[in-house]
């Protein structure tokens, strides 16, 4: 009997040794929807390793074509390689930040090293650079403005990853590029091994925080919160983050100079619409003063309400505001001069109804039409898909919502793709494969998910980048979707934000969960006159990690000595940031610019979005909100062209102006 079994076992052992593995073809699954159904973690690294080969053999071809280099040979032809590593690597990476497992987690640790080796040898192919060299000093009269933006970014790509060193330079190069990749994995997992140990503690997740800041009544609990929340990382314990920054700081000061620039701020804001780290700055620094301005006022106002519970015998005498005080107090004013309570909106923003009203606003504004798709198998089963179509019922594509926190998922919010938008050579258009992921507060006990106000804006944002991917009519796979300049791809998710608290907007989704009823509009009106109280303390802090992003990246040099929380704080008191508040992101959770490499000198990018956001809902604030020629020209000229045209010549043409400057401090009341 117990052979029986044996045999039985090797047999199905050895049959799923012999399963094809899913991502070596094309899904066949509903509209391109990754096979979640036969997906193993066994299927990762194969899948990583023939995708290597693949592609490389893909280039050998194009290098050793007999042919004249042209763009459809060689710009063209390097484009549509790597299909097979594009497609395990969308659901590696994805599900690496929002469905982890240890196993995933130590498979994501392999294949990076192996992924960065990859693209260095591509961008130092020399054959392959001499090539597109060709076709970048030829005419390109004949070439679309597609195709030259195609060809400037891969050759631009090619210098700006070193083609032009010398051997041992770019063998360098290599090293640095794999061992930023490891920091940036490490960094990550001990960001989400601290917040889930701040959620055991204290019973809520981090993306709870601000919340739970502002209704806390124990001071003391408030400070014990605080100071969890704000050291994660930073603790001298096997999870903490400084020397892996001190590590990715020194590399990247390395690899800038090993480029040419003098810090690495100077090397990646190059190919940026800003150009400089002055242009940076100064930018920062004006929205800094006007926000330290307004915030000292507000600390004002916030010491006189706690002035009263010294009265009261609540606090002792001489107790000032601190960092653990400012949302509590600031709620006190919001209610006290608003008469506005946030637990009483919540309950008109079930989660459901918020997201129907997401997708109203984008149909009523761009004509397209939402369906659930039932029977699909997703990575989690709190993942929900829809397919998208236009008003002419033409598919634009899929959006997968994952809105919940678990452990399996890192903190944050944010959209990503499993599958781009591009043209196939015999002219298909391929729609892509969206999905928003979120950590909006559950259901619990009798009552479902309902939203803060800041969830829903981030609901409403998260989208706009989703529309952003979803709306691509681009022929090329490096341009399409969100593959712009980074200080320009937050301007699809900010514009959305605009919508989401305007009272014709809230009249389709903002119903009571339990009686149906929609939000007064005594208490829309409430919501709109406070809007702008604590814009202090919210840019503050959003431009306080914009400027130590800056800080950290328009670093020369950084000693094996140097003391991380001593230079943080001296970058805080350069910046004129006030005792009471700290920067959204303190170093050794920010995992914008150190988890990945994506925001490094770069956050500062949704404020500078933020410009173009306000100044461009300023025309439609002219208009009309739902104005559909003022719709459809954001939609042809913003969120169809991906990178396809230089973003102030797509601004331009849809504003038919530069941007105002002054529009972000006029719409956050700071002018």
């Amino acid at each position: 009997m117990m052979k029986r079994i044996f045999i039985a076992l090797a047999a199905a052992v050895l049959m799923a040794s012999c399963a094809p593995n899913p991502f070596l073809s094309e899904w066949e699954t509903p509209y391109g929807i990754p096979d979640f159904a036969k997906i193993k973690e066994r299927d990762y690294l194969p899948a990583i390793k023939k995708g290597i080969a693949l592609q490389n053999a893909e280039i050998e071809a194009i290098v050793n074509n007999p042919a004249a280099p042209d763009f459809e040979n060689t710009v063209a032809a390097f484009d549509r390689s790597g299909a097979v590593l594009s497609r395990v690597s969308a659901v590696l990476f994805n599900l690496s930040e929002s469905d982890a497992t240890d196993k995933l987690n130590s498979i994501v640790a392999e294949a990076m090293p192996l992924i960065s080796e990859h693209s260095d040898n591509l961008m130092m192919n020399k054959a392959l650079f001499e090539r597109v060299k060709t076709v970048w000093e030829a005419d390109q009269s004949a070439l679309t403005r597609e195709q030259q933006m195609l060809l400037k970014g891969l050759y631009e790509g090619f210098l700006d990853n070193g083609i032009n060193l010398d051997e041992a330079s770019q063998a360098r190069l290599k090293a640095i590029n794999s061992e930023l990749s490891s920091l940036s994995l490490s960094f990550a997992n001990n960001l989400l091994a601290q917040s889930n140990a701040f959620k055991t503690e204290f019973g809520f997740p981090v993306s709870n925080y601000y919340d739970k800041m502002a209704s806390t009544e124990d001071r003391a609990l408030r400070e014990k919160i605080f100071k969890a929340y704000s050291n994660r990382c930073n603790h001298g314990d096997s999870f903490d983050n400084k020397e892996n920054v001190r590590r990715t700081m020194q590399l990247r000061i390395e690899k800038a100079r090993l480029m040419g620039y003098d810090t690495p701020a100077a090397q990646i804001l190059k190919t940026k619409m800003a150009g400089t780290p002055g242009a940076v700055d100064t930018f920062l620094d004006e929205i800094m003063k006007a926000a330290m301005q307004r915030a000292k006022e507000e600390v004002a106002d916030m010491q006189k309400y706690m002035d009263v519970d010294i009265a009261a015998g609540i606090l002792p005498a001489g107790t000032t505001i601190q960092p653990w005080d400012y949302l509590y107090y600031a709620e006190k004013v919001r209610k006290d001069r608003y008469d506005f309570d946030e637990a009483e909106v919540m309950q008109y923003f079930k989660m459901e109804n918020v997201r129907n009203g997401v997708f109203g606003n984008a149909s009523r504004l761009y004509g397209l039409s939402f369906e659930p798709l039932e029977g699909v198998t997703l990575y989690n089963d709190e993942a929900e898909a829809f397919k998208v179509s236009d008003s002419d019922g033409s598919l634009i594509g899929i959006i997968i919502t994952d809105y919940y926190p678990r452990d399996s998922k890192r903190g944050g919010a944010w959209m990503t793709n499993f599958a781009e938008q591009y043209v196939t050579p015999d002219g298909q258009n391929v729609r892509p494969v969206i999905v928003n992921v979120g950590n909006f507060n559950k259901p619990a006990d009798d009552q479902p998910s309902l939203l803060t106000i800041d969830q829903v804006e981030t609901m409403f944002h998260e989208f706009g980048h989703a529309l952003h991917g979803l709306l691509s009519q681009c022929s090329y796979r490096s341009l399409s979707g969100t593959s712009v300049k980074r200080d320009f791809v937050e301007l699809p998710s900010q514009i959305n934000e605009n919508w989401a608290f305007e009272p014709e907007v809230l009249a389709t989704y903002a119903f009571h969960w339990k009686t149906g009823e929609v939000i007064p509009a005594e208490l829309v009106e409430k919501m709109r006159a406070c809007a702008n109280y604590g814009q202090g303390f919210s840019t503050g802090e959003l431009t306080a990690a914009s400027i130590l992003d800056m800080k950290w990246h328009e670093l020369s040099e950084l000693s094996d000595d140097e003391d991380m929380e001593a230079l943080e704080s001296r970058f805080c008191a350069e910046m004129g940031l006030i005792d009471e508040i700290i920067p959204r992101y303190r170093t050794t959770y920010f995992n914008h610019i150190f988890g990945s490499s994506g925001y490094s000198a770069g956050y500062y990018s949704y404020l500078w979005a933020e410009v173009l956001d306000k100044d461009a809902f300023e025309l439609f604030r002219q208009k009309g909100i739902f104005d559909s020629e003022t719709a459809m020209s954001f939609r042809h000229n913003i969120l169809e062209k991906g990178g396809s045209e230089e973003p102030m010549t797509l601004y331009r043409t849809f504003r038919g102006a530069d941007p105002d400057a002054s529009a972000l401090l006029r719409a956050r009341g700071l002018k």
